[in-house]
């Protein structure tokens, strides 16, 4: 019995641990962050042949997942292996491929979408659905996913990121085969920037490059189906303009350089607008202005060339490459009045002639027409198409033309010889204009100003020359310079209207003859000259003679002259002394009557005047003696004479000494030297000894 209790009691514990380790197996308790896949060892059916993934039933590792959680399974069928969610970053995408599902179709390289499965978390309904194996279309956005590795392989790519100033180039992986004869692919709606690889498939897109390009920004593309090239945008500079040449397109018509224009492509940044409207491949006629271009280089490209810059004083001739064939002018007035049920006036008919009469090119055409334009292009900046226009500038300011011996100069002295067979040497300046209105005219005859000069001017001015000198002898040739230049000036006019040319005149600056000749003539002309000075003082002295003869009659004259003047000078004097004496007798007897009056009244005055003071003198004296006495009055009088120097009591001189006679001599002195100097009088003393 203990040997029985004992095996039961080991039977329950091994019973017990079985359970506890079955129990154990049969729980899977799954992370917040994971998911469980599981794979069936026992008892099912065996998977479909070329399967690798089980569904459900099925012997091998199952499609479906265990999500986070506990989960209770058999233990020894199912085994669980835990993996973690799929992360897909922010600026990331997650392209996936399946290792198992049906075949992909031939001539395809990625799977068509099928519906249902959860961005691919549903590894049943996937196959079920009809999932094929292989690089999926679909993409996994930003964010966490709880994919079966087992059956999806994921793959972390950026995002595609177009910076500014930059461009991102399409190309298409799987679609429709590209049209016969088309380098880019036809547009397609609704893919969202490629951004819907499904919806990019389903509306037939063609594989290849896209004519359809990424502008500056962020996009979730699959990488595997689009590949993104980046490029830069296309930048026209300052002063610049930009040719374009169209690398797809209708084909361009044999006689055209340049293709038509057409309307709505947006600068060519539309692609298929461009071809929607019948653009052509080839050279265009529109062209790009200064500015940041998002143009796709497969289809255009854009060269750089400079703008037309036409000066003041200038103007732009061009030749258009592109319009109607050009016909003769008066065929096209013809056939305007046929169209206009008229007939062409006889003026215009009598112009046309006219025009023809004096060269005129027919090429000269009105604008629309191919050919040199008859309007020209005044003075700014033109962004002009070069392919299809030419521009030649012609300088409308006078052109000078100098043949000298400068070295800035584009010809030497012209080399002439006379009749008499001197060489002479003539430096010539010619001055040119053309005016705007004929400058066309001008091109279409001679082509530019330099082609003018070099094979016109110059042989005519150098054949003008040649010939004039020829006919005269080269000492006249000097002397009749401008008879010269006014020969050679009307033959260049008349020329230079052939080629629509005003000349403005011919100069002739400088003649030299040979030394030789120039000496003799130097001799011949001091010996001249001294003949003509003799022949000159002759006729000087005897002019010198009649001078001398009528200066000595002038000098007679004079002396006449003032005889005459001399005696009506005395005469009037005379009258003028009798009038002096009349009026000085006059003057002394009015002078002498005002004095015997002035006297005669002045001495009344006075007599009033004196009797004046005496009667108040006296009357004075009157009442002095009543108060004071008469000794008072008298002293008083005297004081006063002696105060005003009118009695002396001193003696002008004061003779002492012992010898009178000597004092006597010494004042007597004293008093002559006193009455010559004018001594003041004071009292001199004198002292002498006898």
């Amino acid at each position: 019995m203990e040997i029985l209790s004992s095996l039961s009691n080991v039977l329950i514990i091994i019973l017990a641990v079985f359970a506890i380790f079955t129990l154990s197996r049969s729980i899977i308790i799954v992370g917040g962050r994971e998911i469980a896949v599981l794979e069936r060892r026992w008892f099912g059916k065996n998977m479909l042949p070329g399967r690798v993934i089980a569904m459900p039933g099925e012997i091998g590792v199952q499609a479906r997942t265990k999500g986070p959680g506990m989960h209770f399974v058999f233990p020894f069928i199912y085994k669980a292996r835990k993996i973690n969610f799929i992360v897909i970053g922010e600026n990331e995408v997650g392209l996936i491929e399946s290792i198992d599902g049906n075949s992909i179709p031939a001539g395809k390289i990625f799977a068509h979408v099928v519906a249902s499965h959860d961005s691919f978390q549903n590894g049943e309904s996937f196959l079920m659905n009809g999932g094929e194996k292989g690089p999926q279309i679909e993409m996994l956005a930003p964010g966490y996913y709880r994919i079966n590795s087992a059956l999806f392989n994921v793959r972390n790519v950026p995002s595609v990121m177009i910076d500014k100033g930059q461009i991102g180039l399409v190309t298409a992986m799987d679609g429709e085969p590209i049209n016969t004869g088309r380098l880019l692919a036809k547009k397609v709606d609704g893919h969202s920037n490629f951004e819907s690889g499904e919806l990019f498939l389903k509306n037939k897109g063609q594989k290849g490059p896209q004519s359809e390009m990424l502008l500056p920004g962020t996009y979730r593309i699959n990488r595997d189906l689009f590949h993104v090239d980046i490029y830069d945008a296309t930048v026209i500079p300052s002063g610049k303009v930009g040719l374009v040449t169209a690398l797809d397109g209708k084909p361009l018509p044999e006689s055209e350089y340049v293709a038509k224009s057409v309307e709505g492509h947006d600068n060519y940044q539309n692609v298929s607008m461009f071809l929607e409207a019948g653009g052509q491949r080839g050279p265009q006629f529109d062209v790009l202005k200064p500015g940041t271009y998002y143009i796709n280089p497969l289809m255009f490209k854009v060269e750089l060339d400079a703008v037309a810059v036409v000066e003041r004083g200038q103007v732009a001739v061009v030749v258009s490459n592109v319009g109607d064939e050009p016909k003769l002018i008066k065929t096209m007035v013809e056939e305007t009045a046929k169209r206009e049920n008229e007939k062409p006036s006889t003026d215009e008919v009598i112009a046309v002639d006219r025009r023809h009469d004096v060269g005129i090119e027919r090429y000269v055409v009105p604008k629309g027409f191919r050919g040199i334009q008859q309007e020209v292009a005044g003075p700014g900046i033109y962004y002009l198409n070069r392919r299809a226009f030419m521009a030649y500038i012609i300088d409308t300011t006078n052109i000078t033309i100098d043949w000298d011996e400068t070295g800035d100069t584009k010809f030497d002295p012209l080399k002439v010889i006379s009749r008499d067979g001197f060489e002479i040497s003539v430096a010539v300046k010619v001055i040119i204009r053309v005016r705007p209105d004929q400058a066309p005219y001008m091109v279409a005859k001679i082509g530019s100003i330099d082609n003018l000069i070099q094979h016109v001017i110059h042989p005519m001015i150098d054949s003008s020359f040649r010939n004039q000198a020829s006919s005269t002898s080269a000492m006249n040739f000097l002397q009749d310079r401008q008879d010269e230049q006014k020969k050679a000036e009307e033959r260049a006019r008349l020329e230079l209207e052939k080629y629509h040319v005003e000349c403005v005149s011919v100069l002739i600056c400088q003649i030299r003859l040979p030394q030789e000749l120039m000496d003799t003539q130097t001799l011949k002309i001091i010996a001249q000259q001294q003949q003509a000075m003799y022949q000159d003082q002759q006729k000087a002295e005897q002019s010198r003679i009649a001078t001398e003869k009528t200066r000595s009659e002038a000098e007679l004259q004079k002396s006449l002259v003032e005889a005459e003047i001399g005696v009506k000078i005395a005469e009037q004097n005379k009258s003028k002394a009798i009038r002096f004496a009349e009026g000085e007798a006059e003057g002394i007897r009015i002078r002498a009557e005002g004095e015997a009056k002035g006297i005669k009244a002045k001495g009344e005055a006075e007599g009033t005047r004196i009797l004046a003071i005496g009667e108040a003198t006296a009357k004075a004296y009157e009442l002095q003696n009543k108060a004071i006495g008469q000794q008072g009055v008298t002293a008083i009088e005297i004081a006063k004479q002696i105060a005003t120097g009118n009695i002396k009591v001193t003696p002008d001189f004061l003779i002492q000494g012992e010898n009178n006679v000597g004092g006597l001599l010494s004042g007597f002195l004293t008093k002559l030297i006193a009455d010559k100097v004018n001594l003041p009088d004071t009292p001199k003393e004198v002292e002498g000894k006898g």
